[in-house]
């Protein structure tokens, strides 16, 4: 288990660092438009310092890999929801992006949360490895297409004129169920990683869902989230997007992987208290930045 701890803290690393590496590299380069997924892969690669982010990110899949194998997946999830600490302090020493103080009570409430679930595991809980194909799909099929509808319908929204500019909570949530259903497919992937046997677990791997899932989520998260972190802060995407991640995969992969809810009443409220605190806090968040007042302006140019 504490193999599992290290590596979720390693991944929360990864991640952090990756995340905010892409925004720096997103800031020089053109807007990106989804409509143009081509062009959006073509102008990602021609970026040194993107594909050093995205490397970062693929050594964060690595350890969770590795996280999957030895936790359980609402362990790992407040685990993983502890990087936003981190994250805060590089966005606002690397991008200069200053969180209102909203928005970092909203952080702090969603990590309290988050501990909550935490605090709600034994060690003795099991590790699910498995879950039939019909159950991944009633779940992730949904999710994939609430995912695609919302970033969908805040596009046509953003580009009404005269609109405040969005904050980035709704392309967060979005972003959020694909990683989230992402998440899950890594999940089932970690199952079947194993030393003996390999050639008949790639098989079995190859006949289930995760792997065709996992490219899914890969390719249309990467266009989506690299479009939403070149308009938004990360400061906000991100975290809004890492709860969601967190409390779909937690919620709905106890479910798939058969990891059961506590019998201890205890433990069975601060688990079903933290996700209802952790969603409380996420709707309470703004849905626009606040437009540069005149004082604000001046600063800016002086």
């Amino acid at each position: 288990m504490w193999w599992g701890v290290a590596s979720a803290l390693l991944a929360n690393v990864f991640y952090s660092t990756g995340f905010v590496l892409e925004k720096r590299a997103l800031s020089g380069l053109p807007r990106l438009s989804t409509a143009q997924p081509a062009r959006v892969v073509r102008v990602l690669i021609g970026s040194p310092l993107w594909l050093v982010g995205s490397l970062a990110l693929a050594a964060g899949f690595a350890a969770q890999l590795a996280v999957y194998r030895t936790l359980p997946i609402a362990a790992a999830q407040g685990i993983f929801v502890s990087g936003l600490v981190l994250l805060l302090l590089l966005s606002s020493v690397v991008l200069g992006e200053h969180p209102s103080g909203r928005e970092r009570s909203g952080v702090v409430m969603i990590t309290l949360a988050l501990l909550m679930i935490v605090a709600s595991l034994q060690d003795t809980d099991a590790v699910g490895g498995h879950a039939s194909s019909a159950r991944v799909l009633l779940i992730c099929v949904p999710a994939l297409a609430a995912g695609l509808w919302l970033y969908r319908s805040v596009e046509r929204r953003a580009r009404r004129r005269h609109r405040l500019p969005t904050a980035g909570v709704e392309y967060g949530v979005a972003v959020g169920l694909l990683y989230g259903v992402s998440s899950l497919a890594i999940k089932g992937v970690s199952g079947h990683l194993t030393t003996r046997g390999i050639g008949g677990e790639v098989f079995a791997l190859l006949k289930s869902p995760y792997p065709y899932i996992l490219m899914v989520t890969s390719v249309t998260g990467l266009i989506l989230s690299q479009a939403a972190l070149q308009r938004c802060r990360a400061s906000l995407i991100v975290p809004v997007c890492t709860t969601v991640t967190c409390l779909f995969t937690a919620a709905l992969g106890t479910f798939v992987f058969g990891e059961s809810l506590p019998d201890d009443p205890l433990r069975l409220a601060l688990r079903l208290g933290g996700t209802a605190l952790a969603v409380s806090v996420l709707l309470l968040l703004p849905r626009h930045d606040e437009p540069p007042t005149p004082s604000k302006e001046l600063a800016h140019e002086a």
